[in-house]
């Protein structure tokens, strides 16, 4: 059967679906299923013959979203907040992984920029960190302690403040993608150019790694955390930009929604973040080298195994139990 056939035979049942999917028609479980049931056969039926089509990817699409909603009506998990990190968050970091890869890809480039900067430009800390930040640090660094700044103000004040900014940061990230994924690009184009450059100056300063020692045991968390809020916001923007064969509107929601849930899911691994930074970081020039590198290493494996690694196996899983 020619492709265009097989969408003009199907076409009024995968508008069923997608009525069942946003709330416009009302099926209970059972019909659902059977729902998911049959749009899973006419997935199987466009990936043998039109691999490469659209087609796939939108049924594709839709098949996840059945899925979730078929999922919403049945008691998976006694604790909903469990299933939400567990289950539901993987799911869709699976489904749109190719945003963060876009995220991390922009992530490195820019940073680098900052760091590029830095070096072929005396003055561009200084514009960028301001002469107050800088001459401190300087100051620091001359008393032997370069991240002594993490030491100013108490354990739960810093804590507080510093977890609040972060969050803010990281709600600008996301939020700023309903402009088309541009503001989201803008924030982020700024924390990595200052990130970079940041870096670069300790590296300038020749205490690199008193630096990394420091930052790092709270950063690993912090940092990768906006970057998953990037990828979120330019999820956000992708599904104004471009709705596929949903309405503009119907894609918003979609994606905002499913956006959502990616940036919710780092407020964990932001509040660690910012519990590291005002009650761990402060101490990190008194820790043996051992001790710094172990934590560094085991807040990064943590928050990169969450979302680079555990996708795969929740999505693996469920496509097993679904045969």
């Amino acid at each position: 059967m020619r492709e265009v056939a097989f969408i003009k035979q199907n076409k009024e049942k995968w508008l069923e679906f997608e009525q069942a999917i946003f709330g416009k028609s009302k099926k209970n479980p059972d019909a659902m299923a059977n729902l998911y049931i049959q749009l899973m056969n006419d997935l199987s039926y466009a990936q043998t013959y039109y691999p490469k089509s659209k087609t796939v990817v939108y049924l594709n699409h839709l098949a996840s979203q059945i899925y979730q909603k078929i999922y919403k009506t049945k008691r998976t998990e006694k604790n909903r907040f469990l299933y939400f990190f567990k289950t539901e968050v993987p799911l869709v970091v699976y489904e749109y992984k190719r945003y963060l890869l876009y995220a991390f890809v922009l992530f490195f480039a820019t940073v680098s920029i900052g760091v590029f900067s830095a070096k072929y430009d005396a003055d561009f800390v200084r514009l960028i960190l301001g002469d107050e930040y800088v001459n401190m640090t300087l100051e620091n660094i001359k008393d032997g302690n370069p991240v002594a700044v993490y030491k100013s103000g108490s354990n739960w004040g810093s804590f507080v403040g510093i977890t609040f900014n972060n969050l803010f940061v990281g709600a600008k990230c996301y939020l700023y993608g309903i402009f088309a994924g541009i503001g989201t690009f803008i924030v982020f184009l700024q924390n990595c150019i200052m990130l970079g450059s940041f870096q670069y100056f300790f590296y300038q300063q020749g205490v690199f790694w008193q630096s990394v020692r420091g930052i790092w045991i709270h950063g690993s968390m912090e940092i990768f955390a906006i970057v998953i809020e990037a990828s979120a916001g330019f999820i956000l923007g992708a599904s104004i930009l471009f709705p596929k064969t949903y309405s503009r509107m119907n894609s918003f929601k979609i994606g905002f929604k499913n956006s959502m849930k990616i940036f919710l899911s780092t407020f964990p691994f932001t509040i660690s973040a910012g519990f590291l930074e005002g009650f761990i970081t402060r101490y990190s020039i008194d820790m043996p080298n051992w001790l710094s590198s172990f934590s560094i290493l085991f807040t990064l494996s943590i928050i990169a195994f969450y979302y680079l690694v555990y996708p795969f196996i929740v999505h693996r899983k469920v496509s097993a139990s679904n045969g």
